[in-house]
Formats: C-alpha cells, structure tokens, sequence
C-alpha cells in the first residue's frame, strides 16, 4: 500500500505511459526496407500479378487454384531487394536489382498464364 502511494506521488505511471508512447513511434527499419523495396519496378510486376491472381481467384466460387505461387514469386523479389538494400545499400539495391534482371534469360522472367 505504502509503496502504491510513493509510485502515485513519485509520478512514476506517467513515466511508463511515456515509454508506451516512444515504443508506438518507433519504426521497424526491416518494414521500412520492404515497403520500399515494394515499390521497385520488379517487385511492382510481381505484385500486380498477385492481385491479379486474388481477384481471378475470388471471384470464382469454386476452384482448385490458390495464388501460392504468385505470393512466392512477390516475396522472393521483394526478399531479394531487401538482402541487397542490406548488403550494397539503398541507393544501388534498385540499380542492383535491374542488373540481376537483365542477367536473367528472358524465357525464365516470363510467367505462365
């Protein structure tokens, strides 16, 4: 009891709704890294084929088909730009990123429809 009125006088709730506060603000740097990386020219494709996918998907009400492997290919490009975001930096991992695609065969960057 003596020790709840010293926390209540010594104002200390207030210093825990303050670190409740900083904690909300802080950022994951990964999340950062990700949305960016969302936005590169590669992972932009990938995802519009994804949603392409879960449109196609839902609007059918019965069907086998699942979009595993649309969401596979969009978290492998966008995987792949963040490990070079992490590794080159972020002002190469696009430049980085349209290299490797341009190393890749062309056949291979095609997907079936």
């Amino acid at each position: 009891m003596v020790f709840e009125e010293k926390m209540i006088m010594n104002g200390e709730p207030d210093d825990e709704e303050e670190e409740e506060e900083e904690e909300e603000d802080m950022v994951d740097p990964l999340e950062t890294v990700r949305q960016k990386c969302e936005e590169a020219e590669h992972c932009v494709h990938t995802r519009e084929r994804l949603e392409q996918c879960e449109t196609r998907v839902g609007s059918r009400s019965s069907t086998e088909e699942d979009c595993t492997e649309e969401l596979f290919d969009f978290l492998h490009a966008r995987d792949h730009c963040v490990s070079v975001t992490s590794t080159f930096g972020p002002s190469n991992s696009v430049q980085h990123l349209q290299v490797s695609q341009a190393l890749v065969p062309s056949n291979v960057l095609k997907y079936k429809t």
